[in-house]
């Protein structure tokens, strides 16, 4: 079975449940590895014991979502670094700029975001950003702040002249199963010019459901389960041209990579290039080259 990593899902939402058959159901799906992301101080703890219970699977990520930077409240800032000196493989998200929203204002949102991405570089983690409708927002932001030497932009809607100008400071890119809707085609055509070495693959789960046909695991009120993710995987393999074990193997690796400014790389140990080095993978080493 392949074995696949999901770089970016919320399995402490209580919309979600009991995480321990969510994950028991990922497992016997074939998700071998998640990072789990926070969004508020208020879920922190929810993470970190996820973390705690499942050190095999669950990477944490510590921080404050761009729509609820409102709620950061006096000494948060000191409180994201003590935890996350207890989580030494943790990394820093969901943070970042959304301007779909109207509340909070960027006013609110950006301080929160800079301080992340500060702590970020002097602790030496990589970041989750999140970022709807704020890309120049964003740029003079990096250009205040800048980014950690690695950072994923997690379900990147962007074009890819934004992406272009993303990579060079380091970004890697995922892909949620929402746009595997047709509707979304633009999107999907920006990850076929993408690098391959720069992708990565989520559920964003319980949101981004994927259209109906990728749905392996369904939930009521059409929330998305995180075991979707595999089939997510194929679909996404399959518009790129790619062996789904190749891509399975390949958004792992690149997993393990845009972890690597953290100090270990513990939640995922990359494994040598000769025992992944397959057809699709030897293409995405020509296209970096």
């Amino acid at each position: 079975m392949d074995l696949w990593t999901d770089s970016h899902n919320h399995l402490q939402d209580p919309r979600l449940g009991n995480p321990a058959p969510v994950i028991a159901a990922m497992r016997a799906a074939g998700v071998g590895r998640c990072v789990v992301n926070a969004t508020c101080e208020a879920d922190w703890a929810a993470v970190g014991a996820l973390a705690l219970a499942h050190p095999d699977f669950i990477s944490p990520a510590f921080g404050i979502h761009p729509w609820k930077a409102h709620t950061a409240a006096d000494g948060w800032r000191e409180r994201l670094a003590k935890l996350l000196e207890i989580h030494p493989h943790a990394s820093i998200g969901e943070c970042g700029l959304d301007q779909w929203i109207a509340s909070p204002p960027l006013e609110i949102q950006r301080p929160v975001f800079q301080y992340q991405l500060q702590l970020a570089r002097e602790m030496r983690r990589p970041v989750t950003i999140h970022c709807l409708k704020a890309w120049g927002p964003l740029f003079e932001t990096f250009a205040e702040c800048p980014p950690p030497p690695r950072f994923l932009m997690h379900s990147f809607g962007g074009s890819i002249e934004t992406a272009r100008r993303l990579l060079p400071l380091g970004a890697y890119f995922s892909f949620s199963g929402h746009f595997l809707h047709p509707r979304k085609a633009a999107v999907l055509e920006v990850f076929r010019q993408l690098p391959h070495d720069r992708i990565l693959l989520e559920t964003d789960a319980p949101d981004m459901l994927p259209p109906d046909e990728i749905i392996s695991h369904p939930l009521p009120e059409n929330l998305n389960h995180p075991a979707n993710l595999p089939t997510i995987g194929r679909a996404l393999a399959a518009a790129l041209g790619m062996s789904a074990g190749g891509l399975a193997e390949l958004t792992r690796v690149n997993a393990a990579a845009s972890a690597s400014s953290a100090h270990s790389s513990g939640w995922i140990t990359p494994c040598s290039p000769s025992q992944y080095w397959n057809s699709d993978l030897r293409q995405a080493r020509r296209d970096r080259e």
